[in-house]
């Protein structure tokens, strides 16, 4: 078809189309429907000698990319509304839409060949989900869910909404870019959409949940140290050493506006502290909490961070550090390179820079364990390294599957029960590795799975995967496969 009508078509598709309104109407958000592609940075007065910053980023206003995405699922809605035998006429109000919001930074996304605008080489892209649709019954039943999203973690049901060429790291940017987003996001709480879905208008509330955000992000938007802090969870307020200590108990404590609140105390130091002391009674929370995340655990990440654990775990036992005292650099590297050799031999794995989902996900098996346990020497270290995986391989499908309730409920009754085993198992056998230190991951998986699940009734439904599959879409379109064009720029994507 000519192009022209492949613009029209994408066009009804586009966020922008559909007409709409807020009750009341959002504060500081204007009330036209037909926006289309806007400036990221729309809304921020920017200074004079800001460089050229309209080739930064890109998005969608976010009001009216939700409502195209709840156009998107009316047919689900409409005929949901007629499963639950909730007639046409009797419900206009009352919705609840459950978003999931996801963030991620990607590296390097230079273009290969063009000469479009000169811009970082690095990309954040923030998208949603709409996870579930939901309505209140009049007479003040419970509420009946007319949809939910059967593949919550497909690039597919992944709404981008901004693209930005910043580096995640550079908080000011991100916050800028970022805060538009923020501010709509607020103001939506607060008032309801009145939509057409079906022929008739109705009225939606939405409740947003950001849980698609890798530890580096929610620590970043929450205000928290790095990664690397004493404080080493994003839910509790254990430090490190506590956590290897008592590697199950604990339970969730921080949320954003304990983590404001915090905030205040570090900036003002009402009590007149010492550094030390302060940093200690605000728990490491030192910079500005920006944007509202849930707190949970990325089921994504923890795969991974849990796999580079397993494989240093791997390459101890090959060198027997349980009777060492301090290996040197050489030994370790010899270890390693066994350890390679081993697992391409035997399960076709080639090593990895930094580890990926793929190879965790092929490293995490009993066949890996067995590989490595012909280069462990003794039997009751090769008998512990295989306990460990049975245990672990038992605790995974937990937060990795989407309704745990439905698809793994014995794994499940038995979590806590498996994860004390577990860190039994880490705190005699294997406690060269966790004196005084624990991986953020391991304590996530090990101190706060249950909690979770029994809170939001999954983990995995929330992670970040359908944002990070769609990354790669993001790359091929960079590449520009689909516009064989020299000169072009977000709006392409």
């Amino acid at each position: 078809q000519p192009l022209h009508t492949l613009r029209a078509a994408e066009k009804e598709l586009l966020p922008g189309f559909h007409q709409f309104e807020w009750q009341p109407a959002l504060r500081n958000v204007s009330a036209s429907c037909g926006v289309g592609i806007i400036n990221g940075l729309s809304g921020c007065s920017s200074s004079v000698d800001d460089s050229p910053a309209d080739t930064i980023t890109r998005r969608f206003r976010y009001d009216v990319a939700l409502v195209s995405a709840l156009k998107d699922l009316e047919e689900d809605i409409v005929e949901g509304l007629r499963d639950s035998g909730m007639e046409d006429s009797a419900c206009t109000s009352g919705f609840n839409v459950m978003i999931k919001e996801c963030c991620d930074g990607m590296g390097d996304v230079s273009e290969k060949h063009g000469g479009g605008p000169a811009v970082p080489e690095k990309a954040v892209r923030f998208s949603f989900t709409v996870m579930s649709v939901s309505i209140l019954a009049d007479d003040g039943g419970e509420e009946v869910a007319v949809f939910t999203e059967p593949k919550p973690n497909s690039e597919l049901s992944c709404k981008p909404l901004c693209l930005t060429f910043v580096d995640e790291s550079d908080h000011e940017t991100l916050t800028a870019v970022l805060g538009p987003i923020v501010a709509e996001r607020r103001a939506m709480k607060e008032s309801r959409l009145i939509l057409s879905i079906g022929g008739l208008p109705r009225s939606f509330r939405f409740h947003f949940r950001g849980t698609g955000y890798d530890e580096k992000m929610v620590r970043e938007m929450e205000g928290l140290e790095a990664s690397g802090s004493t404080y080493v969870c994003t839910l509790c307020d254990s430090s490190r050493a506590e956590a290897s200590r008592n590697m199950v108990l604990h339970s969730i404590t921080r949320s954003h506006d304990e983590n404001l609140e915090r905030y205040e105390i570090w900036r003002t130091n009402p009590f007149s502290e010492s550094a030390e002391e302060l940093r200690d009674r605000v728990k490491g929370v030192s910079a500005k909490p920006f944007m509202e995340t849930q707190p949970t655990l990325d089921a994504l990440h923890c795969d991974i961070g849990n796999a580079t654990e397993f494989y240093k775990i791997f390459q101890d036992e090959i060198g027997e550090v349980f009777q060492k005292a301090n290996p040197s650099r050489e030994e370790r590297r010899s270890w390693r390179a066994a350890l390679d050799k081993q697992l391409r031999k035997k399960m076709k794995l080639k090593p990895v820079m930094r580890m990926n989902g793929n190879y965790a996900r092929r490293l995490m098996t009993l066949e890996a364990v067995e590989a490595v346990c012909e280069l462990v020497p003794s039997e009751e270290r090769r008998e512990a390294l295989r306990e460990l995986m049975r245990l672990y391989l038992q605790m995974k499908p937990v937060w990795r599957s989407t309704c745990p309730a439905k698809e793994c409920p014995d794994q499940l009754c038995r979590y806590s029960f498996n994860s004390q085993h577990f860190a039994d198992l880490l705190s005699s056998t294997f406690k060269y590795r966790y004196n005084g230190k624990i991986t953020n991951y391991l304590h996530k998986t090990l101190a706060h799975v249950p909690e979770i699940i029994e809170r939001d009734g999954s983990i995995g439904a929330w992670a970040s995967e359908g944002n990070e599959s769609a990354n790669k879409l993001f790359r091929r379109f960079r590449k520009m496969n689909a516009r064989q064009s020299k000169a072009y720029e977000l709006e392409d994507v």
